[in-house]
């Protein structure tokens, strides 16, 4: 769709699908105040001039033609809407079948259906955002939490967009010193000069990109705030993960038994760490190993949820590993249950540990300790509550730790496509880093660097194919 070519009018629902107090359909496109005139009524007759922007009370009417509800109706002019076109809104009662009802008398009126994200689809086409604001606005409507929603709407304000305009320009700018010497090779210059030139240049190349390997960190510390942290509890069978479970969500959820083996499959709920969302995870746990040929060892099933386990503790942020508050052989020490788990200490970012040695009420402790095998952890009780709250604070720290310092009124870190972009940005200049100085021709660097200026382009959407807009603004929802 080229840039202001919207030739139709759309309509949907802006509110949430369901029952509520309130519904809002929406309308955008050149016929928008024609059909708010056409299903709407003032007292006993039709309004045919509406004050831009100012709310007017009145009926709305169905696809028939008869009065269907009470309602508040505005009109808000293009260019000055968000979608940057004539645009209008009918605030119903939030009945299900009401809502619809009156859609649909819309859409008899010259409407069509809007697909996924539309109406921010139109906005960024008609310029009211770029692509990275765009994005935004489905960030901060999924954002779960305070701290999410900050960080999507310094995207939205354009912190991002702007900073990555920033970079842009300053890689054509490297450019134009190429094409320069490209343009003017007869120039003579100083061996001096050339060291000079060489300096400066590869001085602006690092700046640029320390700058982009700052965004890609952000991405993955602000992963945690935005999509939330898995946590998963974990440790041998009997040692009450279940019940310290249920204590730490506040509420019982997970099957809780004096039976080995009781848990074979993970359950998963959210919890809310201080704004930090969580998802833990409580899992099959491991059982020791057999003392005499009659302790009976796992079935199939049990099996499969200790597989299960494994990558949950692979995949996981943090592992909170799940002890009896007493003393336990070297054999059933937390490396070794580690190890049983499949933990490898090559991963990348291996998860966090703590260590919740449970059952305190039971195995009481003069000095319990703070720290096990380098591993910190916490005496609690899931029965009685001891330390159950503090277990949350040390919970959120470390997970803190993980995700790093973020700057919540001007950190505008990019989304995971726009991160995988950047770095593919990154790994043009690292080469093109390597290659500078060394006799490689001035017309491949600076191809690096209108490639690399190109992708920074496409993540705002100053040169964005078609099918990269199908793709972003396929997960928006309907209305917005």
């Amino acid at each position: 769709m080229p840039r202001n070519a919207s030739s139709d009018t759309i309509a949907a629902v802006a509110s949430a699908r369901g029952t509520g107090g309130i519904g809002i359909i929406r309308l955008s496109g050149p016929e928008a105040l024609k059909i708010l005139r056409a299903v709407f009524r003032r007292g006993g007759g039709s309004l045919t001039e509406f004050t831009p922007r100012r709310l007017e009370y009145g009926w709305v009417l169905d696809a028939f033609g008869q009065a269907l509800d009470e309602v508040m109706a505005v009109y808000l002019p293009g260019p000055h809407s968000f979608s940057g076109e004539d645009t209008a809104e009918i605030h119903c009662h939030g009945g299900l079948a009401l809502v619809e009802a009156v859609l649909e008398s819309v859409l008899r009126r010259g409407a069509r259906p809007a697909g996924p994200g539309e109406f921010t689809r139109r906005a960024f086409l008609n310029g009211r955002l770029d692509l990275s604001q765009a994005e935004a606005v489905a960030e901060i409507i999924s954002a779960p939490t305070l701290q999410g929603i900050h960080l999507a709407r310094n995207k939205l304000e354009g912190f991002l967009g702007a900073r990555l305009e920033e970079l842009r320009l300053k890689l054509e700018s490297l450019r134009a010193r190429l094409c320069l010497a490209l343009d003017f090779p007869e120039e003579s210059v100083s061996p001096e000069e050339e060291l000079e030139e060489q300096r400066a240049f590869r001085e602006a190349l690092e700046e640029i990109r320390s700058c982009l390997r700052g965004l890609v960190q952000s991405c993955e510390q602000a992963r945690l705030w935005r999509e939330g942290a898995r946590v998963v509890l974990a440790g041998e069978v009997n040692t009450g993960k279940s019940s310290l479970f249920n204590a730490l969500l506040g509420r019982p959820r997970a099957l809780v038994s004096d039976l080995p083996g009781t848990t074979r499959d993970f359950i998963e709920e959210s919890l809310n760490l201080r704004g930090m969302p969580v998802r833990l995870s409580d899992t099959a746990g491991l059982r020791p190993a057999p003392e005499s040929e009659d302790r009976p060892l796992p079935d199939e099933v049990e099996k499969a949820g200790l597989e299960l386990t494994a990558e949950l503790c692979r995949q996981a942020d943090l592992i909170l590993l799940v002890l009896e508050a007493r003393p336990l052989p070297p054999s059933r020490d937390p490396p070794a249950l580690l190890s049983a788990l499949g933990i490898p200490s090559v991963l990348p970012l291996p998860p966090a540990i703590l260590l919740a040695r449970n059952k305190a009420d039971l195995f009481p402790e003069k000095n319990p300790p703070e720290e096990i095998s380098g591993f910190p952890c916490l005496s609690v009780s899931a029965r009685t509550g001891q330390g159950t709250d503090k277990l949350r604070s040390l919970l959120y720290e470390l997970l803190s730790k993980r995700a790093g310092s973020l700057d919540f009124e001007q950190a505008a870190p990019p989304s995971i496509r726009q991160k995988i972009i950047i770095s593919g940005v990154l790994e043009e200049l690292d080469a093109l880093a390597l290659d500078y100085g060394q006799g490689i021709p001035a017309e491949i660097l600076s191809s690096r660097l209108e490639s690399a200026a190109e992708s920074l382009a496409e993540i705002i959407g100053m040169s964005c194919r078609e099918e990269v807009l199908d793709q972003v603004f396929s997960k928006f929802c309907v209305g917005k």
